[in-house]
């Protein structure tokens, strides 16, 4: 049983390599540690290597989670419903691949079920953190949770949008703490119809400039 979770710790789901060993991942934060001009065997540091690992642990876990099991069950039981479903305010933190510094924002997602199948409410917040646990850029991100949830349910369309603020740009560079990346992904009806868009945005706090607008933002 230890070497099956053991093998199941060293593999990622999401791009099958094969992860270095847990002394070594150490000996890597050891060495940045004294980089960044510290004495890792000091005591306020001692413990920091094992400390950083258990981190990431939580923090790019979605490497091994696999979104399609996520998704696999889906309702038919809506009484027919067939109208929009919208989860908002889905608070997420990733980290940005670049830097590898932190992104933190709330992400909205709708869809319009086909046939009256829907997917669990928690399905569609775990969905976020699932892709957000593993280094992102928000573009991809945003594209990723959409078209997982049109694979998965096949509705009659997809909408996703992302609002988050980069630490990379807050803290370095330009320094903009500030600043907030939107970017938005809408395919089926959301994409062709122009009313259902408004709809959905108006829903997550993000209408109010009208359809032609809407469209050019998110289209």
């Amino acid at each position: 049983m230890n070497k099956m979770v053991k093998k199941s710790e060293m593999v990622s789901f999401a791009t099958g390599l094969t992860r270095p060993s847990r002394d070594e991942a150490e000996a890597a934060v050891r060495t940045l540690i004294r980089w960044a001009g510290d004495d890792p065997d000091r005591e306020g540091l001692a413990g920091t290597p094992d400390r950083v690992l258990r981190a990431y642990a939580e923090w790019f876990g979605g490497y091994g989670e696999d979104p399609a099991a996520l998704l696999g069950r889906t309702f038919g039981e809506s009484g027919g419903y067939e109208g929009m479903v919208v989860l908002r305010d889905i608070r997420f933190v990733s980290h940005c691949e670049h830097h590898m510094a932190p992104v933190f924002g709330r992400a909205h997602l709708g869809y319009l079920p086909r046939g009256g199948r829907v997917v669990g409410t928690s399905k569609l917040a775990r969905l976020v953190g699932l892709y957000a646990r593993r280094l992102q850029i928000q573009e991809r991100l945003t594209a990723q949770i959409a078209d997982a949830l049109d694979t998965a349910l096949r509705p009659e369309g997809v909408a996703v949008v992302l609002e988050a603020s980069h630490a990379c740009m807050a803290t370095r560079g330009v320094r903009e703490p500030g600043a907030r990346m939107v970017t938005g992904r809408m395919l089926g009806a959301f994409r062709d119809r122009p009313g259902t868009r408004a709809e959905f945005l108006a829903a997550v706090g993000l209408g109010g400039r009208g359809d032609a607008a809407a469209g050019n933002v998110f289209g």
